[in-house]
């Protein structure tokens, strides 16, 4: 049984890359997975201060935002999920505020070092060649963070809520969270 922390990027309830996260998660459940679902956008994440702080104190983050709420869970993740709609072809501002954090939780030797992870994205850009940039960062991080790239569902063409629906993206999730 793996631990699986899935994070969302979307503002939108019910969104197309949200709808991605609930079929990974149904995959995975059926698997008997430990699964925890956060959703940056509902949570109140201040982006990294570059205070160095978290390398003194006992804290993930000296400063009281909800990221340390979240932190243990991210740390205690065995997979880390990053769902997301493509913004201006990288993260969601919601979720880059998350992951800007995780400076914080590398302050010990082990730190996020030696996870799976997966990303799952959405975009109304039609070519799958606009989410080149998005994937890109996503492979940087996971060399960083010595993390293994677990799989990858990519939506192209999907704008409106439901287009999802009209491809074969949510099975996909699902079939990748039975997978994992």
């Amino acid at each position: 049984m793996k631990n699986i922390v899935v994070i969302t990027g979307s503002p939108r309830k019910g969104g197309n890359s949200d709808k991605m996260a609930n079929a990974f998660i149904k995959g995975a459940a059926s698997q008997g997975h430990k699964l925890a679902k956060i959703a940056a956008a509902d949570m109140n994440i201040h982006g990294c201060h570059a205070c160095d702080a978290c390398y003194s104190t006992e804290k993930p983050c000296i400063f009281h935002d909800d990221f340390n709420q979240i932190a243990g869970a991210i740390l205690e993740a065995d997979v880390i999920v990053l769902a997301t709609p493509m913004y201006w072809f990288s993260f969601s501002a919601q979720i880059k505020a998350l992951i800007d954090r995780w400076y914080s939780l590398n302050r010990s030797k082990e730190g996020l070092k030696g996870r799976k992870e997966c990303v799952l994205l959405a975009c109304g850009a039609d070519d799958r060649e606009h989410f080149e940039g998005l994937e890109r960062t996503y492979e940087i991080m996971a060399e960083y963070l010595q993390w293994k790239d677990a799989g990858r569902v990519i939506a192209p063409g999907v704008s409106a809520v439901g287009d999802i629906e009209n491809t074969d993206a949510l099975e996909m999730a699902e079939a990748l969270g039975r997978k994992i």
